[in-house]
């Protein structure tokens, strides 16, 4: 079968990588893609929101498979937009309906979703401009540090965490009536801070059965120690060393199933996957969101453990009968290191040439911020490559990554070096 993946960054050069390999696909596109998708797909230049110019694609190409990688098409109905075209109906969308991608489009729907299902989470409040000085009285409630998070999508720079009370109410004070994530801050949750390590749980479901994957631990700041601004992610190590069998359980028990079980109650159309981040508080699982795609660069460190054809577990989503399917993984750990362009996560230059690419053997290169300008590969956004090496031990495998990187060579390249700290 012929088929698309919508997206240009490093988990969609995952997907494109993995869904290659199954015997299934005919001829992979994407659009837009990268300089990596363009080595082993056809890139189109087409924008991942752009549903009429893909529906073009689709019928021109006869692709019978969609493979959604990030929010945005999804929030705006990708998946109702198929459903309701009969000429595009029968084919298989690997995203949730527009009702479903509320769970990440909307911080409040998604706590509201939560407590409906009595699924543990931080408890909270939300906000509008209208009510700024309601939420200054409920930050008085709370005890250091605070937490606001922008209700709307805010490329995941949307969560604000501050000590100072005075601070927090100027910056609640910025979202709410300066707009400081645009639309996005219109609204403003504000929740008690929950203190413990995170980690993320991927989900794949049909609407009604489900495969959960491997967990995955990201590093979101741009310096070492955790510490800076906030990025899309800087790394990430699957699987976490801490979860064992009785975290485990509770997740999926406390978490998972409440989750599944709740959008089969709603009746919410959701084909896809649940990305579930968690955090462990004592021995107990909490939810701190839920985002209604594989994470980035997660997606970089659990897909190269998954062995079952990826195509072949998309077609059970399609036909809801995942029930079926005995995931396969490789006990294997996986860690991804990413590159970013010198300023990330401010302000960056685009267009240095990258070198060493060809060198690298013992890793994987996903091409995330990369274009081609004739033959060469250049940088063309702040997170540029994600590195991924296995091994039985993963502070060997983040080293494999590490000694990978320094084969790779791009003008102010910047990476983390203190990967696994925390673990």
């Amino acid at each position: 079968m012929n088929i698309l993946v919508l997206g240009s960054g490093g988990r969609e050069h995952t997907f494109a990588y993995k869904i290659v390999q199954s015997p299934i696909c005919d001829t992979l596109f994407v659009a837009p893609g990268n300089a990596g998708t363009a080595s082993i797909a056809t890139n189109v230049a087409i924008a991942v929101t752009d549903f009429s110019a893909i529906k073009d694609l689709v019928l021109q190409e006869n692709i019978e498979m969609v493979v959604v990688g990030p929010e945005d098409p999804l929030v705006r109905g990708i998946s109702d937009y198929f459903a309701e075209d009969s000429q595009l109906k029968d084919v298989v969308v690997i995203g949730p309906s527009k009702e479903g991608a509320q769970l990440e489009g909307s911080k409040e729907y998604a706590k509201e979703f939560l407590i409906r299902h009595n699924i543990p989470t931080a408890a909270y409040q939300s906000f509008t401009a209208a009510t700024v000085d309601d939420g200054k009285q409920f930050l008085e409630t709370l005890q250091a540090p605070y937490v606001l998070k922008a209700d709307g999508l805010a490329a995941g720079k949307g969560v604000l965490i501050l000590q100072d009370i005075d601070e927090a109410k100027a910056e609640l004070e910025n979202m709410l009536t300066n707009k400081k994530f645009g639309a996005a801050s219109e609204k403003v949750v504000i929740e008690e801070f929950l203190d413990g390590i995170e980690l993320s749980v991927f989900v794949l479901t049909d609407g009604k059965n489900y495969l959960t994957l491997p967990t995955a631990k990201d590093y979101k700041r741009i310096g070492e120690g955790d510490t800076g601004l906030n990025t899309g992610g800087m790394g990430a190590i699957s699987p976490v060393p801490f979860v064992d069998d009785a975290l485990m359980t509770k997740i999926e028990e406390r978490i998972i199933k409440p989750t599944v079980q709740g959008l089969e109650k709603e009746n919410i159309d959701y084909k896809g996957f649940i990305f579930i981040g968690l955090i462990k508080v004592g021995d107990d699982p909490k939810v701190i969101e839920y985002n209604v795609r594989m994470g980035d660069p997660e997606t970089e460190a659990v897909l190269p453990r998954v062995k079952t054809d990826l195509v072949q577990l998309f077609q059970h989503v399609g036909n809801q009968s995942l029930d079926k399917v005995n995931l396969e993984l490789d006990k294997r750990s996986a860690a991804a290191v990413v590159t970013v362009s010198g300023g990330y996560p401010e302000a960056y230059e685009k267009g240095k040439e990258i070198t060493g690419i060809d060198t690298i053997t013992d890793s994987i290169v996903f091409h995330a911020g990369t274009s081609l300008e004739g033959n060469k590969v250049v940088t063309s956004g702040g997170r540029v490559m994600a590195i991924t090496s296995l091994n039985e031990d993963f502070r060997k495998a983040i080293k494999a990554s590490y000694q990978s990187i320094e084969k790779l060579n791009f003008d102010r390249m910047y990476y983390r070096k203190d990967l696994g700290f925390d673990l």
